[in-house]
């Protein structure tokens, strides 16, 4: 494989496109992962283990899944069709731990504008809610633009970053 250190970064457009495929495919993993939770508590309530419910469900699984496909192969499913790998710095597959890493870092995307809809009282209302995770995430996108190389902060944190798998010569069979 070519250093990751000679590969280009992905375009924000392309990042973005592919953050918003890989939401469709989280929904379906967040889905099933509550479908398991209801079953297995015997829950009969949507307020009964609610908590139980939205660690399991926003956290342990999205974290299970994308530590899983970053360590093994760099590429979720929406990576691989929009040609894009997530590589250490020296351009090395990441370790599990270090996937984990860049997965609690990747909160920083939601967690100033939860924080800030917390503070200010916003959390109960979900069109407040809404409006605020979209003006912080689309600031923290657009952020990138501030990078030498326009990696996400939370890659920088991480010595990890994106790199654009096109310029790689396609596998044979």
């Amino acid at each position: 494989m070519t250093p990751g250190g000679t590969l280009p970064t992905p375009p924000l457009r392309r990042r973005l496109a592919c953050l918003l495929y890989e939401s469709v495919l989280l929904f379906a993993v967040v889905f099933f992962a509550a479908l398991v939770y209801s079953v297995l508590t015997d829950q009969r309530h949507a307020l009964a283990g609610r908590h139980g419910l939205s660690a399991i469900a926003f956290v342990l699984a999205p974290g299970a899944y994308f530590t899983w496909y970053w360590s093994q192969t760099g590429q979720t499913l929406p990576m691989q069709t929009w040609r894009i790998r997530v590589l250490t710095a020296q351009g090395e597959r990441l370790s599990r731990w270090r996937a984990l890493l860049r997965f609690a870092a990747a909160w920083l995307w939601f967690l100033p504008a939860l924080l800030l809809a917390w503070g200010i009282g916003w959390h109960s209302s979900g069109g407040r809610l809404s409006a605020l995770l979209v003006a912080g995430a689309t600031i923290y996108a657009l952020s990138s633009k501030l990078h030498p190389r326009g990696q996400f902060w939370h890659d920088v944190l991480c010595r990890t970053r994106l790199v654009d798998t096109r310029a790689l010569p396609a596998a044979t069979p």
